[in-house]
């Protein structure tokens, strides 16, 4: 369990859009057995969808936020309580909650790929939004600013394409609205 675990970390790390473009995706072939089993508990009759939930941006981003928002009140004043893209983490989180409301795998992976690009694009448009503020209060150039807010959204999005897939287990995977789901030997064959 543990070397197929750190074969799919690896597969993640390295997979990137492109990819797909070119015909080979192995973030959907490590992906999809997940997909399969999540579809499995979205179909039965007995699950039920839970109310939606959100803790804003998840793996305590948020929270660490917040924290140093209350031990400093000027980056509090700059920056706000909450992270700037606080808007775009929630938008995130109300994709994953139902798991883009399909029942086919390829579909739902799909559908996980867009909300990930999503938050990516949305983190960058909140940096342009602020690029004169934090240039003219960091005495730095627009383009400084553009690449911090280009390397957060881009570090967000590794994250959640590595720490986000159904299945997982933690709070904030794909389908986190569902019931916990197992992947069985069936789920690895293609459907």
């Amino acid at each position: 369990m543990a070397t197929r675990s750190l074969f799919f970390a690896a597969l993640v790390i390295v997979w990137h859009p492109a990819g797909a473009q070119s015909g080979f995706d192995p973030g959907r072939t490590v992906e999809l057995p997940a997909h399969r089993a999540l579809q499995r508990i979205m179909a039965r009759e007995d699950t039920a969808l839970a109310p939606f939930t959100t803790d804003g941006c998840s793996g305590g981003l948020s929270a660490s936020w917040t924290v140093v928002a209350d031990q400093f009140p000027d980056f509090a004043e700059a920056h706000g309580g909450v992270p700037p893209w606080q808007g775009c983490c929630v938008s995130h989180d109300r994709a994953y909650h139902d798991a883009g409301g399909t029942l086919d795998a390829d579909a739902s992976y799909d559908a996980r790929l867009v909300a990930d690009t999503a938050l990516r694009a949305c983190v960058e448009a909140e940096g342009e939004t602020r690029i004169e503020v934090i240039a003219d209060l960091y005495g730095v150039q627009d383009d400084t600013v553009r690449q911090a807010y280009v390397t957060i959204a881009g570090s967000m999005f590794l994250a959640v394409r590595l720490g986000g897939g159904p299945c997982t287990g933690l709070p904030w995977r794909w389908g986190y609205g569902y019931p916990q789901c197992v992947t069985l030997p069936g789920d690895f064959t293609a459907d």
